[in-house]
């Protein structure tokens, strides 16, 4: 089994050959990201890091097209959402809304959380739980069954 630093290399390669700019420009930028974070840190990322890397710049993605969209630049809007689906492409799958729901739930009860004031313990839990799950939506079903 291939580490994603390794799958990376094989997809930079592929990209390559089929001249595939913007593919080129996703794969690079998530390489050069992780090698900064190596140096930083001093060490090599694991998975588990890279994954990290790879949603911090899945999301740097996702604020660009919404300002691209609102300064009405199609063209920007399109090789962003495409660089995103790239870069999805090399996370683990997200739970879904409703295996959300299910575990946040649980997660309530298990804390007795009782109101939005528990609102940072929740969140601080479900997200060590569901670490795939987008924050946002997350912090939305929280404070949803919160405020039940």
């Amino acid at each position: 089994v291939m580490t994603i630093k390794e799958q990376l290399a094989e997809d930079l390669k592929v990209a390559m050959r089929a001249k595939d700019a913007v593919r080129l420009d996703a794969i690079r930028s998530v390489r050069a990201a992780i090698t900064l974070r190596e140096v930083d840190g001093q060490k090599d990322l694991n998975d588990g890091d890279v994954v990290e890397v790879i949603r911090v710049l899945r999301k740097q993605r996702i604020e660009s097209i919404e300002l691209f969209q609102a300064g009405g630049r199609a063209d920007l809007v399109e090789r962003e959402t495409r660089e995103k689906e790239l870069l999805e492409a090399y996370l683990p799958q997200a739970p879904t809304r409703e295996s959300i729901e299910q575990t946040v739930a649980q997660i309530i009860t298990e804390l007795g959380a009782t109101s939005v004031k528990d609102m940072g313990r929740v969140m601080q839990t479900s997200k060590e739980r569901l670490a795939g799950a987008d924050g946002k939506q997350l912090s939305e079903v929280v404070r949803a069954l919160l405020a039940r």
